[in-house]
This record gives structure tokens, C-alpha cells and sequence, in this order.
């Protein structure tokens, strides 16, 4: 079974061992009528626990998980992945991709240059941020059409125009 994160617990909250998650959805509408997710520091790691209760916010959600019965409980899952089984996550319209989706890809220029892989992803308001490393170079890519020139997660590319001010010659 393949896993999707889907969010990062960031802290507890109350005291009945509720925790707030920074949510990587688009819509927390993926939450509703799911048993429970994997909670763990990695994939590897991850340990399925029930869900009991969520409430969405703008860029976050609270979970209330099976087991998780208190404070303390809930402190220590903090800096945890949050992830979903892909069977339950709905299908993105072309042209859009979940995070996982993107990390890992080998990022080219548009002369097919090597520039390296996207190794991370982070939410800036405005657009996505896409971390790229190689060469002994970080060069982070906004997600826009004007830099993103194609994605082909079969291939396992994305193709890039770097605009000026990306990289340093």
C-alpha cells in the first residue's frame, strides 16, 4: 500500500489530546469518511491510528486520534508525519500534483541541463515552493507556469525555465 502525507503535526491541542497539523490538502474534505491515518516520523515508521474526530481549518486541521488520550500523548507525536492510504486520496485535475508526486523528480532545464532533484516542498501563500538539490547547488523554483515548463511523473521529470535571480552564475 503506497502512502500520501498529507500534513505535519506541529503541536498538541487542549487537553484531551487533540493535535494540530499543518495540512499539505488542498481541501480537508479528504479527511471525511476515512477510518484513520498513519502517524509516524517516516513511512517506515508510521503506525495506523483510528480517527476519531477532524476539524479543518484555512491551512491546518485538528485530529482527535484512537489512542491518544491526553496531552502528553499528544506532545510526543509532535514533528510527526501525517499520511493517507492513495486509495483514499481523490484524483487532482491535470496539471495539478500532490507533494509526493513532486519530490523526487529530476529537475532539467529546458536545454536539458541537469539541475539536480526536488527534495522538498513548502507553501508560501502565493504558490508552492519547490526545493531543488544537486551539483552542490539549492536553487528554490516557484511554482509558476512561467518557471514550471512540464512535469512528467512517469518519466519522473520536471522540465524548468530559470528565470533571472533563480540561480547564480
Amino acid at each position: 500500500m503506497e502512502l500520501i502525507e498529507i500534513g505535519r503535526i506541529v503541536r498538541s491541542h487542549g487537553l484531551t489530546g487533540r493535535v494540530k497539523v499543518l495540512s499539505y490538502l488542498e481541501s480537508p474534505e479528504t479527511l471525511h469518511d476515512i477510518s484513520g491515518l498513519f502517524i509516524g516520523r517516516s513511512v517506515q515508521e508510521a503506525v495506523f491510528l483510528p480517527l476519531v474526530a477532524v476539524q479543518a481549518g484555512k491551512d491546518f486541521f485538528i485530529l482527535q486520534l484512537g489512542g491518544v488520550d491526553d496531552r502528553d500523548a499528544a506532545e510526543r507525536l509532535r514533528g510527526s508525519s501525517v499520511w493517507i492510504s492513495s486509495e483514499k486520496i481523490v484524483k487532482l485535475p491535470d496539471g495539478e500534483y500532490y507533494w509526493s508526486e513532486i519530490i523526487g523528480l529530476q529537475v532539467l532545464t529546458e536545454e536539458d541541463q541537469i539541475l539536480g532533484r526536488i527534495e522538498a516542498v513548502f507553501p508560501t501563500g502565493s504558490n508552492d515552493v519547490y526545493v531543488c538539490r544537486g551539483g552542490g547547488r539549492e536553487i528554490m523554483l516557484p511554482a509558476i507556469e512561467e518557471v514550471v515548463r512540464k512535469i512528467d511523473t512517469d518519466r519522473g521529470v520536471m522540465v524548468v525555465r530559470l528565470l533571472k535571480g533563480l540561480i547564480e552564475s
